[in-house]
């Protein structure tokens, strides 16, 4: 549980550099002193990448080859399907660059759809690559109807990130038993391979009984993160009894997290996350842990792209969270964060792309 902390392509470029250099001139909103992150104060935005005409580009996860670029595993779908087509029918594919800013070129669909029988037969989303025990880890989240209460969690692996991919007849991470805080779903995986050699989990759920009475609500449930851990990388993974183990619906108004990123750094665990609502629902997150179990009560990792003096035009209709950067994923070199990747609305096909930040 929380140990509290205190709780105090088409875009213009050129602002950027002051921008960057006066953030607290910009920002629309003011957040209560000491909130920021000493993380946050070490983003130098970069801009997009990409950018695909008539698709949806989302969840960028970026990795270092052997051979020194970069490759990114990202979702996406088609625009006609609009922002909520991330749901049913989505799919993950492979880019690679000569160095994190790109270009970057499109390789292939690395993961889509099954079909009818299989646990991800509706939708692939949610990658996040990892090297592990000397052979590649693709961690996603599949389902099977199109819907949120068949969301699963499931690991392909490969010997090279150009594959063969093998992949899972059944999903890495199942849901609690009903009535339990975890009885939704399985999503959003972030793993780490502990000093002492396990395999660790974490992973977002909700309870479906509190979802299904929130209809007509903004945002229907709280979203909690749980862990799970295993002695071989493909499970059996078993639950934490103390889950979940960050959980923000004991402070009022249903403040709620996504997206989580976790990583080992100076002996300690680190994260970053989407936030909903315990600042606002524009910003990330910045967690720490001595364990990995009992986190700090977080800081602000990121901002919403205008407060970098990121400018772009006018949201197209059904555009409801642009601006905002989700899904945080970062590019590790040695161990060491060297750029933030995020998910953002709009870009040149007015649909949505990535967007970097360089770590200084």
């Amino acid at each position: 549980m929380l140990a509290r902390r205190a709780f105090l392509t088409g875009l213009v470029l050129a602002p950027f550099a002051r921008a960057w250099a006066g953030l607290a001139s910009v920002r629309l909103i003011d957040y209560p002193r000491g909130s920021f992150s000493r993380f946050s104060k070490h983003l130098q935005p970069v801009g997009r990448a990409l950018e695909l005409p008539d698709w949806y580009v989302w969840c960028n996860s970026p990795i270092y080859g052997p051979e020194g670029r970069v490759h990114v595993f990202f979702s996406r779908w088609p625009a006609k399907k609009g922002m909520g087509g991330w749901l049913n029918g989505s799919e993950i594919a492979h880019a690679v660059a000569d160095r994190p800013e790109g270009p970057y070129a499109f390789l292939e669909t690395v993961l889509a759809p099954r079909g009818p029988g299989y646990w991800d037969a509706t939708t692939c989303h949610n990658p996040s690559i990892q090297y592990v025990d000397g052979k590649y880890c693709l961690f996603y989240m599949g389902n099977s109807n199109g819907k949120t209460d068949t969301k699963r969690i499931g690991l392909a692996t490969a010997p090279t990130l150009s594959g063969p991919w093998t992949r899972p007849n059944a999903p890495l991470l199942l849901p609690g038993p009903e009535g339990a805080w975890d009885d939704h779903c399985t999503t959003n995986p972030a793993f780490i391979k502990h000093p002492n050699g396990q395999y660790w989990l974490y992973y977002k759920s909700w309870n479906t009984k509190e979802y299904e009475e929130a209809k007509g609500k903004e945002i229907r449930g709280n979203r909690k993160y749980g862990l799970a851990i295993a002695d071989k990388l493909q499970g059996p993974y078993v639950k934490f009894e103390g889950n979940p183990v960050i959980d923000f619906s004991r402070q009022g108004s249903n403040k709620q997290f996504e997206d989580a990123f976790v990583w080992r750094q100076h002996d300690k665990f680190r994260m970053l996350a989407r936030d909903m609502g315990v600042y606002s629902q524009e910003v990330g997150l910045y967690l720490e842990s001595e364990d990995g179990r009992q986190w700090t009560f977080p800081t602000i990792a990121f901002r919403p792209l205008r407060d970098y003096g990121v400018q772009q035009p006018p949201a197209p209709a059904g555009l409801k969270r642009y601006g905002r950067l989700e899904r945080p994923q970062l590019l590790l070199r040695h161990g060491k964060p060297v750029y933030l990747f995020g998910a953002s609305q709009g870009g040149a096909a007015l649909t949505a792309s990535a967007f970097m930040f360089k770590i200084t």
